[in-house]
Formats: structure tokens, sequence, C-alpha cells
């Protein structure tokens, strides 16, 4: 998709819900201009901030199961999971600098 790791209903629990730093999901699909906006942003964010978050992105059409679970209703979608629990939602796409000062208390 953007370059950043992908995680499906397969692997979720172990990548994200298990993960030992806070992982920030974009919720995404390839028809989502918004989701294509944003990638770049989180790629950035991935390779700059990646000793304390780990960024991934789930494809929403490819897997219900865990878009369903988390009641994810439209894209993109970003959800931060810490210690295996969803602790923060954003939906929308934004800029870096934005999206860095709403993650500020995370990282």
């Amino acid at each position: 998709m953007s370059g950043l790791d992908e995680v499906t209903d397969a692997n979720f629990e172990a990548e994200v819900l298990g993960a030992d730093l806070p992982v920030l999901v974009q919720f995404t699909a390839d028809w989502c201009g918004p989701c294509r906006q944003l990638a770049p942003v989180l790629k950035d964010i991935a390779f700059a901030e990646g000793d304390r978050l780990k960024v991934v992105q789930l494809d929403v059409d490819r897997n219900p199961g865990t878009t369903l679970a988390y009641q994810v209703l439209s894209t993109p979608t970003l959800l931060v999971f810490q210690d295996g629990e969803p602790v923060r939602s954003l939906v929308g796409a934004r800029p870096r600098r934005k999206l860095l000062e709403e993650l500020a208390d995370l990282l």
C-alpha cells in the first residue's frame, strides 16, 4: 500500500495487541483518497518515532473482522493501542504537525 507494515485479522493480536510500544493503526482502503494523503505522513512519523511508536495499516476491505470489532465506520480512522487497549481514536487525514500534537502525550 504505502510502505508501512500491514496487519491483518490473522496477525492483529500479535502485532498490535501484544506490542511493547504504543501502536498507531491506520484503518485504510485502496479506494480512499484521504488515506493515500495520510500514508506519507504516517510513514514519516513511523521513521522518526519508530523507537517510541509502531505504525501499521489495516485494509478494511480485506480485514472485516478487526474493522467490525473496533467499530470503524469511516476511513481513514486512526486507533492508537497501548498495552492491548485502544486509547485514542482519530478520524480523517491531518498534517504531520497536527497529528504529532494529538499524539504527544502518548509518545
